[in-house]
């Protein structure tokens, strides 16, 4: 019965589509579909499941409003044409749909109030899953901070288990997994179980539920609800709602089984033709390709800004590193944007957000706060903000900024570079990417100890100078702009138009001939335009 009340409170969920889509003739097919099979009906199925026949009754609605609509006059659905050709005109979830679907997909269980939460990391000792830049007691620190990330969760105990075997579904081995079960169940409180891996498999996730009494998180359910508690966007609410997919077909499938063992969840539902797991696996997909699409119509304006900003000509500089390293108190400091608010917590900013500020020649740059890196991150989380990281790809430089005051930092690199590979980023952004020693203040005595980086403190402003100047020197070599001696007339507009479309760097006035000698850096296109307004 519980897995059935789970079941309900899914289809619940994925009910909602409909209401979205069934104006079009592809929306709900659960009465057009072929039976493949004598279908259970809804007594039937009372008398085998225990559920009442009112819950299938509502299931079935939209298809039975769809299937009465299909029987009128021609035979063809009404309406259904003009409402998709106008449909393809906007929109695919408009704000209201998009905070709708999010506040109602959050998966189950995770984020229901307080947690006390018992960590396990499985500490591999050999293989290819062995950690060599890292330790399992730094792994087990950061898997503690992600918990205290969260408001209303709080760490009850942790341990580091060894295994062999983390491939397998219980991870430990028969005594080591015993031993960590009497651990869990002799701990006072405990509501949750963390299992510090990047993901573990459906049958995993329900034998170990069903070992422990308890839900049980890996890193990729704990990170994604992080995520969704600091989303404040539209665009950044989709995203989010995209990476649940997964996570929610996984608990779909375990949900499911348990059906199965109990002799009833390949049954077909009342009339329908389908079983419970294909309706609920055709709504899902059906939401995720409405999200997808929803994310493309985002993706291609994100490209128009893009688009309008390289028209005018503002650099732009990508600044990233791994969550929490001082991304957003940089481009503060760098910028004095008084509407950035720095957090001391791990993944604060989810949007990409661009800010303005002038590098020592009063040349302007636009700095582009990205979302932080995490180690073992799952690549369908990395997949689902593809549209976000993508400004990455179209800078004209990049800033990859370390908190070299942490234990890991050394190994945090490595991750923000493996995913930077992963996202395909170019070999001309690669290799003039400026590195970024940040938290200086936060070590005694600090030495650099590697070459080409730049120590600096971005809380108390130490080193900016240093900093913007090898910003500036990149950005004259990458994007192919002019130092320039000009000589100008001061009897023309020829100076003010420099000060709009270039930065200029140093004026030496000739007050007897009335001109100027004025030194600028412009790119190549503004100098063919000034040449044909003033020579």
């Amino acid at each position: 019965m519980t897995s059935l009340r789970r079941i309900q409170s899914y289809l619940a969920l994925l009910k909602q589509p409909c209401t979205w889509s069934c104006h079009t003739a592809t929306a709900c097919r659960l009465l057009h579909t072929t039976h493949r099979a004598p279908a259970v009906n809804n007594q039937q199925l009372h008398r085998l499941r225990g559920v009442s026949p009112q819950w299938f009754r509502s299931f079935s609605l939209c298809a039975w409003r769809l299937k009465s609509s299909d029987d009128s006059s021609s035979g063809q659905p009404t309406g259904f044409t003009q409402v998709v050709e106008e449909e393809e005109d906007e929109d695919v979830l408009d704000d209201s749909e998009v905070e709708e679907l999010f506040q109602q997909q959050a998966p189950a269980g995770i984020g229901e109030g307080h947690q006390r939460v018992f960590i396990v990391h499985p500490d591999v000792k050999w293989g290819s899953r062995k950690q060599h830049l890292t330790t399992a007691e730094l792994m087990m620190a950061e898997a503690v901070g992600l918990v205290n990330t969260l408001d209303n969760w709080r760490v009850v105990d942790k341990i580091i288990m060894s295994t062999k075997t983390p491939e397998k579904k219980m991870i430990f081995g028969k005594g080591n997994f015993q031993t960590l079960t009497e651990k869990i169940r002799h701990t006072a409180g405990v509501t949750a179980v963390f299992v510090n891996v990047e993901r573990l498999s459906p049958l995993s996730e329900r034998e170990l539920e069903e070992a422990w009494g308890v839900k049980v998180f890996d890193r990729y359910s704990v990170v994604l609800h992080i995520f969704r508690c600091n989303a404040r966007t539209r665009e950044a609410k989709l995203q989010i709602s995209l990476a649940e997919i997964p996570l929610l077909r996984s608990r779909l499938r375990n949900e499911i089984a348990n059906l199965d063992q109990q002799g009833g969840g390949a049954r077909y539902i009342g009339g329908s033709g389908e079983t419970l797991l294909e309706v609920q696996q055709r709504l899902l997909k059906e939401r995720e390709m409405k999200i997808r699409s929803a994310l493309e119509k985002l993706r291609k304006k994100r490209h128009l800004l893009r688009s309008q900003r390289k028209h005018k000509e503002f650099p732009i500089v990508s600044v990233l590193g791994y969550t929490n390293c001082g991304k957003t108190t940089l481009i503060k400091a760098l910028t004095g944007d008084s509407g950035l608010q720095p957090r001391n917590q791990l993944f604060a900013t989810l949007d990409v957000t661009v800010h303005a500020g002038q590098l020592p020649s009063r040349m302007t740059v636009l700095y582009v706060d990205t979302i932080g890196f995490l180690s073992q991150l799952p690549h369908q989380l990395i997949d689902s903000f593809s549209a976000t990281l993508e400004d990455i790809k179209h800078s004209d430089l990049l800033v990859h900024v370390r908190d070299i005051s942490h234990p890991e930092t050394v190994n945090q690199k490595v991750n923000v570079l493996n995913i930077l590979k992963n996202l395909q980023i170019p070999e001309r952004l690669m290799s003039s990417m400026i590195e970024v020693h940040n938290k200086t203040d936060l070590i005694d005595n600090y030495q650099i100890t590697e070459p080409d980086v730049l120590p600096i403190s971005a809380l108390e402003e130490r080193g900016l100078d240093e900093l913007q100047r090898a910003v500036e020197d990149q950005i004259v070599n990458s994007t192919g702009k002019h130092i320039l001696d000009l000589k100008v007339d001061l009897s023309t507009p020829q100076l003010s138009w420099l000060y709009k479309e270039a930065a200029v760097q140093d004026v030496q006035v000739n007050a007897d001939e009335g001109s100027a000698v004025i030194r600028v850096i412009i790119s190549r296109a503004a100098y063919g335009r000034y040449q044909k307004l003033f020579t």
